[in-house]
């Protein structure tokens, strides 16, 4: 496997040597050999580089991946939506670890057929991913097990719909029920438009508005026990000051200066371990990422969402900053020995992600645009391919994630725009604006 450098161009190697010497004395260190990552967007790339720093990792292969990826992992084709393509891949190229990055496959199955064929997969049961394919089943586990979110009520007619939103009032809160790429909820104060959501699909949720700043906040689970990753914050809006239609994600930073003193102890106590708990009560353990969304209201912390895999872009953010080696983190939860991982290790400072999309989108996006600067440091592929010539070539909705790492949140926004500036293709796009609110002091918790 070839050297590569993370996705802020900073060398850690005499760190990851430390750290594999500290986990090789838990009986951890020599558990990975070969793993497969599976997905093509720029949360693949983002763990394809940290998967690539780990000793423990002497062959990494992505699939189907994306022109990024192909730099630092073997490529291999794959329906990563067919449980069995999957599996049979995990089996063909003798892979020790396999990692999910997308919710598609998850829900599908992917994982179980993974494990079916006697290998370990980082990434929860098709039962157990139902937390994010549907929010209904999230509802219920979360009233199942004491966890705080916004009222909410399943809706399968107009008339259903129309009477939640008087219910709740103003702003107006829809969900699609299944899984929409991150663009299945609507917020506005249009009930029209509301209205005109839920039509789209045949069930769908009605919630309570919940004020307040978000957090996204991984969670490393094997069933039993769990581990908390770094705070982020993403942005879902197209447009700068939160403004149009939802996307699967703007940009992204952590961790969070503004954030209350005990919020990652208060949240793995009061909502991560409960709903764990929960599944494995019903007979449904999530062994994966458990991914919260969550809403720090003036009544408190809320849950707006779950989500069964590492999100993108905070995954661009949150391992860009992780010290410890990846693989055998995963690979732990993977087996169900958690518990015996020594504590996570970070790095000093900031990161900040930047997504560069394509013309039209979260619509239909233009494609088959040659990029400029594709290739530069802290650059993660997307929406990307190779062509013949030789060039990248847009091949997506978003395309780039560009990711930067600074002393403090101020820098590595800096940072991660210089690089932003130098990266270019017909019709891109992105925020002017991530991270400005967290730099400037706006942001309060009510």
């Amino acid at each position: 496997m070839p050297h590569v450098r993370n996705a802020v161009g900073n060398a850690r190697s005499a760190t990851v040597r430390t750290q594999a010497g500290d986990l090789a004395g838990h009986g951890l260190g020599s558990a990975v050999v070969r793993v497969l990552v599976i997905g093509s967007g720029a949360r693949e790339h983002a763990l394809c580089l940290a998967l690539s720093h780990d000793p423990a990792v002497t062959h990494l292969i992505c699939a189907p991946g994306n022109a990024g990826t192909a730099a630092v992992a073997e490529q291999r084709p794959v329906d990563a939506t067919d449980p069995a393509a999957v599996a049979g891949l995990a089996v063909g190229v003798a892979a020790d670890l396999v990692v999910v990055g997308p919710e598609v496959p998850l829900v599908a199955g992917a994982a179980d057929a993974v494990r079916a064929a006697g290998i370990a997969c980082f990434g929860p049961t098709t039962a157990a991913a139902r937390i994010e394919g549907s929010k209904a089943f999230a509802k219920e586990v979360m009233a199942a097990a004491g966890v705080p979110t916004a009222q909410a009520l399943v809706c399968g007619t107009e008339a259903e719909v129309a009477a939640a939103l008087d219910a709740f009032g103003p702003p107006y809160v829809v969900k699609d029920d299944g899984l929409a790429a991150g663009k299945g909820v609507l917020v506005t104060d249009d009930r029209a438009a509301a209205l005109a959501h839920a039509a789209r699909g045949a069930r769908g949720l009605v919630e309570e508005y919940l004020d307040g700043p978000e957090v996204s906040l991984f969670a490393v689970t094997d069933g039993r026990a769990a581990v908390a990753l770094l705070p982020a914050q993403d942005f879902k809006r197209i447009g700068d000051g939160d403004t149009g239609p939802n996307t699967g994600g703007m940009g992204a930073y952590a961790p969070l200066p503004w954030a209350p003193s005990g919020l990652v102890e208060e949240v793995m106590a009061r909502i991560v371990r409960p709903t764990i708990d929960e599944l494995a009560r019903r007979g449904t353990p999530f062994a994966g990422l458990l991914y919260a969304g969550l809403a720090l209201t003036k009544a408190g912390v809320r849950v707006i969402e779950f989500n069964c895999r590492f999100g993108d872009p905070e995954t661009q953010v949150v391992l860009a900053l992780l010290d410890t080696p990846l693989a055998v983190l995963l690979h732990a939860a993977a087996t169900g020995r958690l518990a015996e991982h020594p504590p996570l290790a970070w790095r000093e400072g900031a990161a900040v992600t930047v997504v560069v999309a394509a013309e039209g989108y979260p619509g239909t996006p233009r494609g088959g645009d040659p990029i400029d600067g594709a290739d530069l440091p802290g650059v993660l592929h997307a929406g990307t391919r190779r062509a013949d010539d030789g060039s990248t070539r847009t091949a997506g909705g978003r395309v780039l994630s560009v990711t930067a790492c600074g002393a403090d949140l101020a820098a590595a926004r800096q940072a991660a725009y210089d690089t932003v500036r130098r990266v270019g293709f017909a019709g891109a796009q992105h925020r002017t604006d991530i991270a400005l609110r967290a730099v400037n002091g706006e942001i309060s918790v009510p």
